[in-house]
């Protein structure tokens, strides 16, 4: 039998592929701009048939139908290893629930964690390119954990869309029609995420998270406003030979690499490419990863690995949180009990990156956030609120940036990081954070005001 052949006695209507689906089952979704829009909509449309299916996505842009369908979990019960925007809202209505994670350790959960017990892996669906002529679908932009999900399911079923780019990567980033059950082909665009925008204080953090950067040092940028402008900073910069090892491909690293300051020449792991495990942007951004010779996707057990990072010289991890106490702890995924994103690859770039000869970690927010009534707090807080959850830990800290300066927390006592961080609070917050700081032990007579 050909490939040809094998295709066609496998394609089948999205309606009967999700038949396979029975109550009770764990269903996988995709993640990122890595969805099955056809699968999704046909299941939602078995809302009365089942009971008790689980669901795991991530990150999705998409709009789940099976939770329009059943917004009170009656039939489906959705959980997300990454918020995104939508579900944050979705997680607010206890309509979807989130599972934390390294993200690194995403495709362990699946060979390691799932079935061997009650948390099983039925039925996945994945969102393909089209079939190549040696028989494999690329997963297009997104490669984090899509293999493991392969492996572990005991029904995989492939949308296939011909407008999805193909990704070249090392490895992990395609499966082969051997190991597909079911095929049902879906063409549409991919979801488009226009670049978050930044203001006059992101530039200003980003002027003195640029000067830390140098020829030849290996990137990786978080997602926001924030990154957003040390990208464009690094675009008009004069900079050489940068390199690209990041868990996310965005946008403004098409602008870095066309620019000509990102070449990937001087990395001594993977020279002239930039890496990544997952893109989410434009149509501009996906076209240019389109069978680019130069990107490479891989998994994220390996582009996050703090093991694998940390072999990276001159490694740079760029991230953002949402406040910092004076220990150094940093929350970067939920506002007391409401959880906004994830952990994603914060950890695990904040632990590699010091592990690189040459490298650092950087954390970069601005000093202050105006809440919805109006009034200004501090980012840099003495202490959590309770149930703040903690994405990095203060041993873990590195460099911290504001707009109000740069300084490293590696190595320093409780009163020193208490200074450090005082010292690029705004102004107007600066001596009721020291007041606070006499309290917790931890500002001495001798400090610098």
């Amino acid at each position: 039998m050909t490939y040809q052949e094998e295709y066609q006695s496998k394609l089948k209507t999205a309606e009967e592929a999700v038949k396979v689906v029975k109550s009770g089952d764990w269903v996988e979704y995709g993640a990122f701009a890595g969805q099955a829009y056809a699968l999704d909509a046909a299941l939602a449309g078995r809302a009365e048939e089942l009971e008790d299916v689980k669901i795991r996505g991530c990150c999705t842009t998409m709009p789940p139908q099976v939770i329009a369908v059943d917004p009170d979990g009656k039939h489906f019960n959705y959980s997300s290893f990454h918020f995104s925007g939508l579900e944050r809202k979705l997680g607010q209505k206890a309509q979807a629930f989130f599972v934390p994670m390294l993200f690194h350790e995403y495709p362990r959960y699946y060979r390691q964690e799932l079935n061997h017990g009650e948390v099983k892996s039925n039925v996945v669906f994945i969102p393909v390119a089209a079939m190549d002529d040696s028989g494999y679908f690329n997963f297009g932009p997104e490669a984090s954990h899509f293999h493991a999900m392969v492996e572990a399911a005991d029904t995989v079923i492939v949308e296939v869309n011909a407008s999805m780019p193909v990704c070249y990567g090392g490895y992990g980033e395609n499966v082969h029609i051997s190991d597909v059950d079911i095929i049902v082909e879906n063409d549409r665009p991919l979801d488009e995420v226009p670049p978050a925008n930044f203001g006059e204080i992101d530039k200003k953090v980003a002027e003195f998270v640029m000067g830390e950067l140098f020829d030849g040092a290996c990137i990786q940028l978080g997602i926001g406003g924030m990154p957003n402008a040390i990208g464009k900073m690094i675009s008009e910069s004069d900079l050489k030979d940068l390199g690209i090892h990041s868990e996310m491909f965005t946008d403004s690293m098409v602008d870095m690499v066309l620019s000509g300051r990102v070449t990937g020449k001087r990395k001594n792991i993977n020279p002239g490419k930039h890496v990544y495990t997952f893109a989410m942007g434009t149509k501009r951004c996906y076209d240019f990863l389109d069978k680019n010779t130069s990107c490479a996707i891989f998994p994220v057990d390996y582009t996050n690995d703090p093991f694998v990072v940390g072999s990276i010289d001159n490694f740079i991890a760029i991230n953002n949180c949402l406040e910092m106490d004076l220990y150094g702890q940093a929350s970067s995924e939920a506002a007391g009990i409401k959880q906004i994103s994830g952990t994603g690859g914060q950890a695990d770039f904040m632990l590699g990156a010091y592990r690189s000869k040459g490298g650092k970690a950087i954390m970069a927010l601005s000093s202050t956030v105006k809440m919805k009534d109006g009034t200004v707090k501090s980012r840099i807080r003495p202490t959590f609120d309770p149930y703040t959850i903690v994405t990095t830990p203060r041993s873990m800290m590195n460099y911290v940036a504001t707009e109000y300066g740069i300084v490293n927390l590696k190595a320093r006592s409780t009163w020193q990081r208490a200074e450090a961080l005082i010292s690029i609070a705004h102004p107007d917050f600066r001596e009721e954070l020291i007041q606070e700081a006499e309290k917790m032990n931890i500002w001495r007579k001798s400090n610098k005001r």
